[in-house]
């Protein structure tokens, strides 16, 4: 009925009725695109969330292979049958594993700082200043058989290879107590 009460003829009532049919028109649009936009919006981060979720997997099994390598890292390092040492430039002992600290004598903990050059005995002690001056000075793996003790007390006899890490100047001991070695040679 709208249609026969409208006069087509005027123009100010037909631009009104285009006007609001263009309305009902552009709300009805807008209200599709608006549930497209929340159509895409939904799937974007239901598509976020599932990279998340592989990417949280994916670091879940990074830090279990790095949880595995730390434990043989640490049985490898720790309960060697052989002594090692990380000492600084001074020859400080920065790290040592239990055999390491076997061989001196002492706690383990007790020994980190302390200087490794303590512990070895006074007629070695050239040698030993010998070998760590080479192990700077020659980037090269080094080696050495020295007594280890203090105060007039002979701990053991040991052999040492010694190397220094690149960029934080370490110098990485392995030391072997030669002891019984050395013994049955006099005998």
């Amino acid at each position: 009925m709208d249609r026969l009460e409208m006069d087509f003829t005027n123009a100010k009532m037909l631009r009104q009725k285009a006007e609001e049919l263009l309305k009902e028109k552009q709300q009805k649009e807008n209200l599709s695109m608006k549930e497209n936009d929340a159509e895409k919006l939904l799937h974007e981060l239901q598509v976020h969330q599932i990279e998340l979720e592989m990417q949280n997997e994916e670091l879940r099994q990074a830090y279990e292979t790095a949880e595995t390598a730390l434990k043989k890292y640490t049985m490898l390092f720790d309960l060697s049958p052989m002594g090692y040492f990380t000492l600084d430039q001074e020859g400080a002992i920065c790290e040592l594993n239990f055999r390491g600290a076997e061989i001196l004598g002492e706690r383990r903990f007790s020994l980190i700082d302390s200087n490794f050059k303590l512990f070895v005995s006074e007629n070695s002690k050239p040698v030993f200043n010998n070998f760590f001056r080479k192990v700077y000075t020659s980037n090269a793996k080094e080696s050495c058989e020295v007594l280890l003790g203090y105060d007039q007390k002979i701990l053991c006899s040991v052999y040492i290879e010694g190397v220094v890490t690149g960029e934080d100047q370490k110098c990485l001991l392995s030391v072997v107590d030669i002891s019984k070695f050395s013994l049955q040679n006099k005998a």
